[in-house]
């Protein structure tokens, strides 16, 4: 089992899927987050309730707001395609406001301790709830959500944590 990461730690090495203007393509952490303060959220899927309803929409709201207070970029990372989290960025608006990152086999997520096997509900290995403020590659910042919960991970709780100086 791989040691769930914590504020202090290094983002580890990996790739995520994206969709771009040439269909789909790869990007690294190291091009995500080098030099740059990212606020990066996971969620368990693209189009869940939960997801669609209040965690992906709060980033969207507060995103100016989350820019103001010294980010560089949004990303939101899901146990999907690319294809899917393209799909869902237009469905729900995004625009250019966040990257939209598919981590569709769960390396990723796996290799944060993050991950969770919710195959009892069909849905396979995906991510926890989580959302954290990482910078220079760096995790300054980071709550994570017990299973079914959507309490810690809020865009108005990194919002808080920009502009209190805590992330």
């Amino acid at each position: 089992m791989t040691t769930r990461i914590k504020e202090g730690d290094r983002l580890p090495e990996g790739n995520f899927w994206v969709m771009d203007a040439n269909g789909v393509d790869t990007v690294s952490t190291h091009e995500l987050f080098a030099g740059k303060k990212i606020v990066f959220f996971g969620v368990p899927g693209a189009f869940t309730s939960t997801c669609s309803r209040s965690h992906l929409p709060g980033f969207i709201n507060h995103a100016d707001a989350i820019f103001a207070a010294g980010a560089d970029a949004i990303a939101c990372m899901s146990v999907n395609d690319a294809a899917v989290m393209h799909a869902w960025g237009i469905d729900r608006g995004v625009g250019d406001k966040i990257l939209m990152l598919a981590d569709g086999n769960c390396d990723y997520a796996n290799s944060l301790g993050l991950s969770i096997d919710a195959s009892a509900f069909g849905s396979g290995m995906r991510s926890l709830r989580f959302a954290m403020i990482v910078d220079d590659g760096a995790v300054s910042w980071l709550r994570v959500d017990e299973p079914g919960k959507f309490e810690l991970t809020r865009a108005e709780d990194a919002l808080d944590a920009l502009t209190s100086g805590n992330g």
